[in-house]
């Protein structure tokens, strides 16, 4: 990610990444989406240094991945710990949903991996559920949820916490 890039931060809450990046972006770069839009214009107030930075309306209430109102700059959307929390349609239905944004290069997000069609151990302790939250999900399907939105798939090595697992939809 350069300055130059638009975000678009889907499950941003109370902006943990997003009172990093925008200080980082040049302004007016950074787009956040949430189902709560008072968790969003709080963090807007108690997370950034300068709130100014950040226009309240760049902050878009969204419990359904529709992205109303996100411009067709955004350049790249990341998506950390939210579909760890919601069924696999949610991940289908944000893909889809995405991919006619003519600018976007990526979508970054996490998930935990599993075949197993009942709970599993993660890694470092967290147990997921393929029926419950928190959902893990095979990986030959996240593949093949990507390819079906029309993206290409890749699964990065980078260790996150709990176990998640990220990938890259280009």
């Amino acid at each position: 990610m350069t300055p130059e890039d638009h975000l678009l931060d889907i499950g941003c809450g109370a902006l943990r990444l997003g009172h990093k990046a925008v200080p980082f972006l040049k302004p007016g770069h950074y787009w956040g989406t949430d189902a709560s839009l008072a968790l969003m214009r709080h963090g807007r107030l108690t997370e950034l240094p300068d709130p100014t930075q950040l226009p309240e309306d760049h902050l878009i209430e969204d419990a359904h991945f529709a992205f109303p109102g996100i411009p067709d700059t955004i350049t790249l959307a990341i998506a950390f710990g939210v579909f760890t929390h919601l069924p696999h349609q949610a991940l289908q239905t944000a893909l889809t949903n995405l991919r006619p944004f003519p600018n976007l290069r990526a979508v970054l997000f996490t998930v935990f991996l599993s075949d197993a069609a009942t709970s599993t151990r993660q890694p470092d302790g967290v147990v997921t559920h393929p029926d419950r939250p928190p959902y893990h999900l095979p990986e030959a399907q996240v593949a093949q949820t990507i390819a079906a939105a029309g993206f290409a798939p890749t699964k990065l090595p980078t260790l996150l916490p709990r176990g998640q697992v990220l990938w890259s939809a280009t």
